[in-house]
């Protein structure tokens, strides 16, 4: 098998491929991503890309001709990937989250790629306070983040087909270590923030519902997706990526990371506006699917990964919310410098 992963120079790219190197060791497995984040490299000795075939680096805007040469399968990470992100640069955002992925998806299904899977996002659902949102819910994306993922969805079903299966893994908010990891998500933060200056501050009431998914088991489910044949879930799939015990409230998860910490204080605002980021998932169809690539990884065990790794690394700095261990403040940090002009796009 040869498996194109793009935006595999970020927080998900390198527990992808090492985890599909372990399961599949014969494999060609190939990169491509721009490089934003390739610096972003946190507590490793070595380049987790040397698990990898080749590497290209590019923009999914601009795939080089011959990358898509013999793939018999696309893994689509390329994403600008959070809701700060894309409400501050929605252009690029729909550009390259919607249009230039629905362009990559064309041409691989033109070369004959036979598998093609999109990281998509539970947060097309928006805002839903009642029961937990299925694939066959109402959407409501509240960013422009979540409606290019929306966007995505719509455009890959009608390239679908008996020679072109498209499977759109809606992920449950990913948390845990990763050799470039991120502090701008949700669990992770708590994490660092406990760490470097012994307390988690809620800026919401605490109430908002997240699901979340450990990043060795999105590996996991992509690994399924991959190799899926389309008599398990069709031609076409959009099915929500993670489990149901992992549908926590944002108090709770705060508290869990306390319990590793005991002498962490919690503070919530209570004053604070609703968060209508809030939504509970049923994973059922998933389990239904993949029986054999459920999620494996317990919230305590997630805690436990980012707390050894950061604490290996040596990290404290109370500040981390500024460093270029958040996404948002790495892309700012390569456009004032001129590195990256308004379109994202290198300036060579």
């Amino acid at each position: 098998m040869r498996v194109l992963i793009t935006g595999n120079l970020g927080y998900i790219g390198p527990v992808v491929a090492g985890h599909l190197r372990r399961v599949w060791p014969g494999a060609v497995l190939l990169g491509m991503d721009p490089g934003f984040f390739a610096h972003c490299l946190t507590g490793v000795g070595a380049l987790p890309e040397r698990v990898l075939d080749a590497q290209w680096f590019a923009d999914l805007r601009d795939v080089p001709a011959g990358a898509l040469d013999g793939v018999d399968a696309v893994v689509n990470l390329a994403a600008i990937s959070n809701d700060p992100m894309g409400n501050q640069f929605e252009a690029p955002t729909l550009e390259i989250n919607h249009a230039a992925g629905i362009r990559l998806a064309e041409e691989a299904k033109r070369r004959g790629v036979r598998s093609f899977v999109f990281a998509s996002s539970c947060s097309v659902y928006g805002f839903a306070d009642s029961e937990a949102r299925t694939e066959a819910s109402s959407l409501d994306p509240l960013t422009a983040y979540a409606r290019s993922k929306v966007c995505a969805e719509q455009d890959l079903a009608r390239l679908a087909d008996d020679r072109f299966t498209v499977t759109c893994l809606r992920f449950a908010t990913a948390c845990g270590w990763s050799d470039r990891l991120r502090l701008d998500l949700v669990l992770n933060d708590f994490v660092a923030s406990a760490i470097s200056t012994g307390s988690i501050q809620i800026l919401s009431d605490g109430s908002p519902w997240r699901p979340l998914i450990h990043v060795n088991d999105m590996a996991r489910a992509i690994e399924w997706a991959l190799s899926r044949p389309a008599s398990n879930g069709g031609t076409f799939l959009v099915i929500n990526a993670g489990s149901d015990p992992w549908n926590y409230q944002v108090r709770d998860l705060a508290q869990a990371v306390a319990a590793e910490f005991p002498s962490v204080q919690v503070s919530i605002n209570a004053n604070a506006a609703p968060d209508r980021r809030s939504y509970r998932v049923d994973f059922r169809r998933f389990r239904e699917l993949a029986p054999d690539h459920q999620p494996q990884v317990g919230l305590a065990e997630a805690i436990r990964g980012l707390k050894a790794g950061l604490v290996r690394m040596g990290f404290g700095d109370p500040d981390f919310r500024k460093s270029s261990l958040i996404r948002l403040h790495t892309l700012r940090s390569h456009l004032d410098a001129g590195r990256l002009d308004p379109e994202f796009r290198w300036n060579h």
